[in-house]
């Protein structure tokens, strides 16, 4: 027995510190609801948690790529279906100008509105000098992009590495060779009462629902593209939830476990620091 060491205090002491700090790490990871408070904790893990954060970045950055091309999509083919809707107008006052009833005053009053229609077609596409011209910029834009003239094609990002591409082909409507600037330019006669008008117009709606069938292609492509994205995104977020999410249930019981601990090891450091004083018995 001796005075100086008291070997049982420290070796107390010495448990009560390492209960106090897993308490302390076991509050600490219930509070924040994460496993890894430290490096120190799961170093390997914090490595794959972190490159799983920065792939699911990016691909919900993908996401918002693809995402915006569709709307891009729903935008150009917003247009096309009002074009269709003028076409359609277009042909039938072509085709009423053949009623044998109207006089030239009605007659007049078609290609007034033939030609209305012809102006607000020009007006979506943009002006094609020297071909027709308007006043402003064209309607059919997107974000500055326009939707219907010479731009080219438009490779959009769908994956996460960077490298995986959807490309969103050019509609150039101002194309010379096509049957809808071919509307347009005045200088190849196709009035409301021109005798190739109808068979014309015919021809422009049916390039016209072509052009809507490959945005349509498109769109039902980037549909499944967004899909699979969701789907990896919250793969990624499951398999990082498991590396770096604290169970709640198993921390729980853990702390109920170092509470007592703490509180047995005050205890017992109280009593081995009382064991001293039985020394004072022999010396009396």
């Amino acid at each position: 027995m001796v005075i100086n060491t008291n070997t049982n205090a420290v070796e107390a002491a010495s448990s009560l510190q390492r209960s106090s700090a897993m308490l302390s790490k076991s509050l600490a990871r219930l509070s924040s609801g994460s496993k890894i408070i430290n490096p120190s904790d799961d170093a390997a893990g914090l490595a794959v948690s972190e490159k799983l954060e920065a792939q699911n970045a990016r691909v919900l950055a993908a996401r918002t790529n693809t995402q915006n091309a569709m709307s891009m999509l729903h935008t150009t083919d917003g247009f096309l279906q009002g074009m269709m809707q003028t076409l359609n107008r277009m042909s039938e006052l072509s085709m009423m100008t053949r009623d044998i009833t109207k006089n030239d005053s009605d007659k007049a009053l078609y290609t007034q509105e033939f030609d209305q229609l012809k102006d607000q077609l020009r007006s979506v596409v943009g002006a094609n000098e020297p071909a027709w011209t308007i006043d402003g910029e064209p309607i059919g834009t997107f974000n500055g992009i326009s939707l219907f003239g010479d731009r080219g094609d438009l490779p959009t990002v769908v994956g996460a590495t960077g490298d995986q591409f959807m490309n969103i082909p050019a509609m150039n409507l101002k194309d010379s060779d096509s049957y809808f600037a071919q509307l347009l330019t005045d200088s190849n006669g196709l009035s409301v009462a021109g005798t190739s008008t109808i068979a014309h117009l015919t021809a422009t709606i049916q390039e016209i629902a072509e052009n809507r069938s490959e945005i349509g292609s498109l769109q039902s492509r980037l549909e499944f593209v967004d899909t699979q994205l969701v789907t990896q995104s919250q793969n990624l977020e499951s398999a990082n939830s498991r590396i770096r999410d604290v169970d709640v249930a198993e921390e729980s019981t853990r702390l109920a476990k170092y509470q007592i601990l703490v509180q047995s090891g005050t205890s017992m450091l109280t009593q081995a620091n009382s064991l001293p004083e039985t020394v004072l018995r022999l010396l009396n």
